[in-house]
């Protein structure tokens, strides 16, 4: 554990050789988000998931539904990099996305359902990818060329970061 609040379980960092139990452990991970997100959050207050994971930071609420909006975001990059030859992908304002009134009040319900359904398809579709799939490319216009190897990779980590946030929260603040 780290202990910068807001990388509470490390900073992303790729695997040197990406090897087929490894992709098999990244799809796990995402495939475990929904629950693991539901244990996070089961028994919050309103005033709880209204409060900041860190000083300055997003609200636990905020968290919540940020998951199923930035995963949205990457089952689509998946999609497309799997249809069309690295296809240049749109890049979303996520901090702003948080400010929204659906993010910063919305019920939490619907995002986690939201979120158990699209990994159920992310699954499926990671799960029946060819080991040559993980090759393919998407062009990000800021962070450049991006496998779908090393994009799984990360969204497993991606999933576990803002949970630990939720997670070293509650042990912080004895929730």
């Amino acid at each position: 554990m780290s202990a910068d609040l807001r990388y509470p379980i490390g900073k992303f960092e790729p695997p040197v050789q990406f090897t087929p139990e490894l992709r098999r452990l990244f799809i796990a991970q995402i495939e475990a988000v929904p629950d693991e997100l539901r244990k996070a959050v089961a028994g919050l207050s309103e005033q709880q998931l209204d409060t900041p994971y860190r000083p300055e930071g997003w609200t636990v609420r905020q968290v919540v539904h940020h998951l199923p909006d930035s995963h949205m975001n990457s089952y689509i990059r998946f999609k497309l990099a799997l249809t069309e030859n690295e296809p240049v992908v749109k890049t979303y304002e996520e901090a702003l996305w948080a400010e929204f009134n659906d993010a910063k009040h919305g019920d939490i319900a619907v995002s986690l359902s939201l979120l158990e359904a699209l990994h159920t398809r992310w699954g499926t579709l990671l799960k029946n990818m060819k080991p040559e799939d993980f090759s393919r490319t998407f062009r990000h216009p800021v962070t450049g060329v991006a496998t779908l190897e090393r994009t799984a990779a990360f969204y497993a980590w991606h999933g576990r970061h803002h949970i630990a946030h939720i997670t070293s929260l509650r042990k912080r603040m004895g929730w």
